[in-house]
């Protein structure tokens, strides 16, 4: 064996710095949702966007806003899914009283929900239990992707999901599609994001979700 084979490649000190950083960050945050889990608390975790999973997070505006129109628009003893929009479940779990609160979510991530998470696909719409078949008093869901397999498939699961009641945000370019699959019409309120985004953004329902807002 000649002595260039036992040479390793070396990372610079600049990468090295930026790895030792995420992996700190990485340790902190594991050992919060460990302390999370022991303590059986309901998480107030607000994790890192990941971009390629399109996920951008509402500003908390927003976030009271759906959590104040979820409960008016639900009975004391209801049940709400929630899909593509996990950034809504901490707020809304720790308002939502006697109601039952399901995240449907692609990002493994938000596991630490416990038995109220469901991991969710909207590539595989009806891969959801079949006992929750029109089972919940109001559905809202965000589709990640503004593109027609992403609404289609994800309206499938909400129609499978809802007794009546839908919530749906996603782009105004959507508008169209969204009204024929859904039979929904535009809201006056408009969600907000933390970080602004570059597409017309709206909200959606099957009935007067504004109404529940004031």
């Amino acid at each position: 064996m000649c002595e260039s084979d036992d040479e390793q490649p070396r990372l610079s000190s600049s990468t090295l710095a930026v790895l030792q950083e995420f992996l700190e960050e990485r340790s902190e945050q594991q050992n919060l949702l460990e302390h999370v889990s022991k303590e059986s608390q309901t998480p107030n975790i607000l994790f890192d966007e990941n971009w390629q999973l399109s996920q951008f997070w509402y500003d908390d505006k927003t976030i009271q806003a759906f959590v104040r129109g979820a409960l008016n628009s639900t009975p004391a003893n209801g049940k709400i899914a929630l899909i593509s929009c996990p950034t809504l479940y901490s707020k809304l779990k720790k308002e939502c009283g006697k109601r039952q609160i399901v995240l449907f979510e692609y990002d493994s991530r938000f596991k630490i929900f416990g038995v109220d998470f469901i991991q969710y696909d909207y590539k595989s719409p009806l891969n959801v239990p079949r006992y929750m078949s029109s089972q919940f008093d109001l559905v809202i869901a965000d589709p990640p992707f503004l593109s027609v397999e992403c609404l289609t498939k994800t309206a499938v699961t909400i129609k499978f999901l809802t007794k009546e009641n839908i919530v749906l945000c996603t782009g105004a370019i959507m508008t169209e599609l969204a009204e024929r699959l859904l039979d929904v019409r535009k809201c006056d309120f408009i969600p907000g994001h933390r970080n602004n985004l570059a597409n017309e953004f709206c909200c959606f329902s099957n009935f007067d979700f504004d109404k529940t807002l004031e």
